[in-house]
Parts: structure tokens; sequence; C-alpha cells
């Protein structure tokens, strides 16, 4: 038996793809299908609170897709990741999720195990898509500024 969306998925899954971007529908609603043209970086916790408020301090934010569950995950949207493999080491060297080369990212309004996908900075509120640098600079800057923190309460 088919599976059978309601509306808002049919209409989100023609606005995820007036993008450009590759959308599958899934049994829970939709998912972005990465590729050489987009990428996404995870987040959670405080590290992901940090990196929001350099992006928004900086005026680099760019697409934000919120998780629910009992810790605070986002992923970010991001693009040149093809070309940026010291930067996508990084990242996950600080504990970042880099998803890249076909990996599927739930797209709003996806039902989860603990909720339900939710854009925190939608496509259309985003000025634009931010290259992967740019995210790997605010880790670094939270990362650095966390050490610092760290350093500062230990002496």
């Amino acid at each position: 038996m088919p599976v059978t969306f309601p509306s808002s998925v049919t209409t989100a899954t023609l606005d995820y793809r007036r993008h450009g971007w590759t959308v599958a529908e899934t049994a829970n609603g939709l998912s972005l299908i990465t590729d050489d043209q987009i990428a996404a970086v995870e987040l959670t916790g405080a590290m992901a609170a940090a990196v929001r408020r350099f992006l928004r301090a900086n005026n680099l934010s760019g697409p934000v897709i919120e998780i629910p569950g009992t810790q605070r995950r986002e992923i970010h949207l991001v693009r040149g990741a093809t070309k940026a493999a010291m930067a996508i080491e990084a990242l996950r060297h600080a504990g970042a999720t880099v998803h890249t080369d076909g990996t599927s990212i739930p797209l709003p309004p996806t039902r989860l195990a603990h909720g339900t996908a939710s854009w925190s900075i939608s496509p259309t509120e985003a000025r634009w898509i931010p290259p992967i640098v740019a995210i790997a600079a605010a880790v670094r800057a939270a990362t650095t500024r966390s050490h610092h923190h760290l350093a500062d309460l230990a002496g």
C-alpha cells in the first residue's frame, strides 16, 4: 500500500527541490540527501549554542534544523565540503558530525523518535547557505573560548 503524505509534506518537497536539493520521501517525512552541492554539520549541547551565538554575532547564520531530544541538536546546512578536507577534519576532531556523500538528513516536518524536526532558521529566513569553513571557524572560536574560560577558572 503506498504511503500517503499530508499536503504540507508534498508542498515542502517542492519547496526544498526549488533550492536544488535532492529530497527523498520517507515513511516519517522528508530527507535531504547530501551531495557535492550541500552537506550538513551536526552539533550538540553547549557547542551548538556557542556556535549559534558566534554565527549570529558575525552575520554568518544559514539554515539550521533543530532535532528534538534530551540534548540540544542542531544541523547546519553548508556548502563547499568537497574542497574543505581540513575543515571537516577539524570539525570531527572537535566532536561535530559532518554529513556528506549521500547522508540522509531529516527535513521539517519529519517525525522523529522524540518529536518533529523543525527549522531554527529556515532557508527562506537565511540570507545564504554558508561554506563549511564558516562553521569550522565558529566551532574553533567556541572551543577556544571554552578552553580559555576553563583555564581562567582553574587559575
